[in-house]
């Protein structure tokens, strides 16, 4: 039956930037799908942690600080050791700088760079050693933006970050197919989370960027669950190096 395609009962799924937000809405979809899941942040997951064992599945909670790649063989190895083996990676984690171009500083441009492209990278990489030497394939989901699309403004490393991300996303499925690894990323539209806070604070900015949606509305966590469950799934087996937008429409306009 084709919804049992979509079902990851048994898989593992490391989630990183998994206390708030779509990561946990990465989280708890996987979850529902029959994942167990191991979140990743630099703060404690508490709520994620709660919903996920809430769903019957387990949760193992890992704080690391992925502004470095110092922590990632860690993490590959406490989530091998907690539950035999992974499946799936969820490269989430991110952060975002606002400034005019003009003025933008070294440190935000470094900052953003590190833990958006670099730490994506080689999380990936070492996630990838982990399916060949399992012989088992995975999935890997990275997660892109808008800005892999277009330029927005006062954010250049942010968009030059999330540019690279799909330029990386189509290399690694060109390497790793080979392996029966699929990579793969979602751009999620305008959302209510913590990178938006500041638009959704700013009245003409939310309106502006509101009227342009055809939805009508600002994403939520809910709205790119089955984008991940289907990307992480067997349903997505001959789906490779391809960027999906969850946006409302936002593309379309």
């Amino acid at each position: 039956m084709i919804l049992d395609s979509f079902k990851l009962d048994g898989k593992v799924a490391i989630v990183t930037g998994s206390s708030t937000g779509l990561g946990q809405g990465y989280c708890i979809g996987l979850a529902e799908a029959g994942a167990d899941i191991v979140g990743v942040d630099y703060v404690e997951s508490p709520e994620t942690a709660q919903i996920v064992r809430a769903r019957g599945r387990r949760f193992l909670e890992i704080k690391a600080n992925l502004m470095s790649i110092e922590p990632i063989q860690g993490i590959i190895d406490a989530a091998v050791k907690a539950f035999g083996h992974i499946d799936i990676l969820v490269n989430n984690a991110g952060i975002i700088r606002r400034q005019d171009a003009i003025d933008f500083s070294e440190k935000d441009w470094d900052d953003v760079m590190n833990i958006n492209i670099k730490t994506v990278f080689f999380l990936s990489q070492a996630a990838a050693r982990q399916f060949i030497a399992q012989k088992t394939g995975g999935k890997i989901i990275n997660i892109a933006s808008m800005l892999s699309f277009q330029g927005g403004i006062r954010v250049p490393s942010y968009t030059s970050s999330k540019s690279a991300v799909m330029g990386l996303t189509r290399l690694l499925a060109n390497e790793w197919a080979k392996y029966n690894i699929n990579v793969n990323a979602i751009a999620p539209g305008y959302m209510a989370t913590n990178n938006t806070a500041p638009l959704r604070a700013d009245p003409s900015r939310s309106e502006e960027i509101l009227s342009r949606i055809p939805a009508g509305r600002w994403g939520t966590q809910e709205d790119v669950q089955g984008a991940a469950v289907f990307l992480a799934s067997s349903a997505s087996d001959y789906v490779n190096g391809y960027t999906i937008a969850v946006d409302g429409g936002w593309l379309a306009r």
